[in-house]
C-alpha cells in the first residue's frame, strides 16, 4: 500500500513541492546536497519521477534519472507508469527520454491502456507517434554482432547509427523516406545489406508471442520496400547506361533517388493524385507476409473500401497511429512535414518544410502557379485549382478509421 503524506520526510515533502512548482534551480541544489533514493511516493502512489512526468518537465525529469529513479517503478493507484504520464503531457521528447533509459512501451494502466494509446485519446498525437516509432538500441546492436554460425555481422558496424537514425523517422511519407535515405549514402552503398537486416527485424517482431508488434513489423516492412524502390530505380538506370551511351539532360543532372522522388510527386493530368505513389503503397500494403495480421486485415479493408482514402494517409495511421483532426494548413506538399511554414514566393498558395522540398516539388507546382499567383493577387481566396494542388499534401493527415481488433475483421475476405 503506499504511504500517505504523514510517512514522507520534510525532505521528500520538499522535493514534491519544487517539483510541482516547477522549481527546476532549487531542485538541483537539493538533490545535490544530500543524497537521497527516488523510490519514495505520495498518498496516490505517485513517486517524484511520475509528478515530474505528469508536469512535463524534461530537465527535472532528467535530474530524477540521473539520481536513480526507476524509470518504470510503479504504485499509482490506477498503474499509470511515468511514460503514461509524460504521454499525456504531451510533451514528445520527455517519451523518448523515457524509452531511451529503458521505459516499457506496452505497459498497461488499470483499464489497460498503453503510453500511446492514452495519449491518442487526449489527441497528443506526437507522443503517440514517437512511441510507436521508438526502437531500443539494444534491437540494433543485436545486428552488428555475428549470430549463430554467421562469419560476420549482418549489419557493419559502422552503418548502426545511420541506420538507427533511418529507422526511427516518424514521417513515413515515401518522399520523405527517400530524402532520409539520401542523406546516407553508406546506407544506399549498403542497400541489399539494409534489406535483408529491415527483413529480419519484421520476422522478429511477429515471433515475439505475447510482445509481438505488428505495427512495428509493417513498418520495418514498409521501409524495406521504399530502399527495393530505391534498388530498382538504380539497377534501372545502370540498364539505360549500358543501352544508350547517350542521356537526356534530366538525367545526367538527377541521381536515382530523386528520380523516384520524382515519380512519387507526379500526378495525373486527369485527376491531379500521385498515381505512381498510390500504386507503390498498395503494393506495399499487399506484399505484407503476416496476411492473418490485425494491421493487415486493416488496411486492406479500408483500402478496398467504396470511398477509400489516399494510401499514404492509410500507411501513415497505420504506423503513427489515428488522428481525429489536423492543420492541414501547415503540412508540406512534398513530404507531409507538419508545421510546414515556408510558402511559394510567387503564389502564397502551397507550403513547404524547407527549400529542398520546393526544389522537388517544383517541376510539378510550376504548371499551377502563375495561376495560382493570379487568382490570389486578384481576391486572397483559394480556387479549386487551387485547392486539388494541396490535396495531396492534405491526404497524408487524413483521418482514417484504424479501430481495435473487433470480430467483424473475421469477415473480411482477404485475396
Amino acid at each position: 500500500m503506499a504511504p500517505g503524506t504523514g510517512d514522507l520526510t520534510d525532505l521528500q515533502k520538499d522535493i514534491f513541492a519544487k517539483i510541482s512548482s516547477n522549481e527546476v534551480r532549487e531542485l538541483k541544489r537539493l538533490l545535490a546536497s544530500k543524497k537521497i533514493k527516488m523510490d519514495f511516493v505520495d498518498e496516490n502512489g505517485m513517486s517524484p519521477l511520475q509528478h515530474a512526468c505528469y508536469k512535463g518537465n524534461k530537465e527535472i525529469v532528467q535530474m530524477l534519472l540521473d539520481q536513480g529513479a526507476d524509470v518504470n517503478a510503479c504504485q499509482h493507484e490506477h498503474m499509470y507508469t511515468a511514460l503514461h504520464f509524460a504521454a499525456l503531457s504531451g510533451n514528445a521528447e520527455l517519451c523518448h527520454l523515457l524509452m531511451s533509459h529503458g521505459a516499457r512501451l506496452t505497459a498497461t494502466n488499470s483499464v489497460g491502456r498503453t503510453a500511446a494509446q492514452m495519449a491518442a485519446f487526449v489527441g497528443n498525437h506526437n507522443c503517440v507517434a514517437t512511441i510507436n516509432n521508438f526502437i531500443p538500441k539494444a534491437d540494433i546492436d543485436y545486428y552488428v554482432k555475428p549470430q549463430g554460425l554467421q562469419a560476420e555481422p549482418m549489419l557493419p558496424l559502422h552503418l548502426a547509427e545511420q541506420f538507427h537514425k533511418f529507422i526511427m523517422q516518424v514521417n513515413v511519407h515515401p518522399v520523405r523516406v527517400c530524402i532520409n535515405l539520401q542523406g546516407f549514402p553508406a546506407l544506399l552503398e549498403n542497400a541489399a545489406k539494409i534489406q535483408k537486416v529491415l527483413e529480419s527485424m519484421r520476422y522478429r517482431e511477429m515471433t515475439r508471442g505475447a510482445d509481438t508488434n505488428e505495427v512495428m513489423a509493417f513498418k520495418y516492412h514498409y521501409l524495406n520496400c521504399v530502399v527495393a524502390e530505391v534498388v530498382k530505380c538504380q539497377k534501372r538506370q545502370e540498364a539505360i547506361k549500358t543501352e544508350k551511351s547517350e542521356k537526356s539532360n534530366e538525367e545526367k543532372k538527377s541521381d536515382v533517388v530523386e528520380l523516384l522522388i520524382r515519380r512519387l510527386l507526379k500526378c495525373s493530368k486527369s485527376d491531379g493524385l500521385p498515381e505512381y505513389q498510390e500504386a507503390f503503397l498498395r503494393e506495399s500494403v499487399r506484399e505484407f507476409p503476416f496476411r492473418e495480421s490485425t494491421i493487415f486485415r486493416q488496411m486492406v479493408a479500408t483500402l478496398a473500401s467504396t470511398d477509400p482514402p489516399s494510401a499514404v494517409s492509410v500507411v501513415s495511421a497505420a504506423i503513427n497511429g489515428q488522428r481525429g483532426f489536423s492543420d492541414n494548413a501547415q503540412t508540406c506538399v512534398t513530404c507531409g512535414e507538419e508545421k510546414a511554414t515556408k510558402k511559394c514566393s510567387k503564389c502564397k498558395a502551397v507550403q513547404y518544410c524547407d527549400r529542398e522540398c520546393q526544389r522537388l516539388h517544383w517541376f510539378m507546382h510550376k504548371k499551377a502557379c502563375a495561376r495560382l499567383g493570379q487568382s490570389t493577387a486578384n481576391n486572397g481566396k483559394l480556387t479549386d485549382v487551387e485547392k486539388k494542388v494541396q490535396s495531396t499534401a492534405n491526404d497524408v493527415q487524413a483521418s482514417v478509421e484504424i479501430d481495435a481488433v473487433t470480430s467483424t475483421l473475421k469477415d473480411i475476405a482477404v485475396e
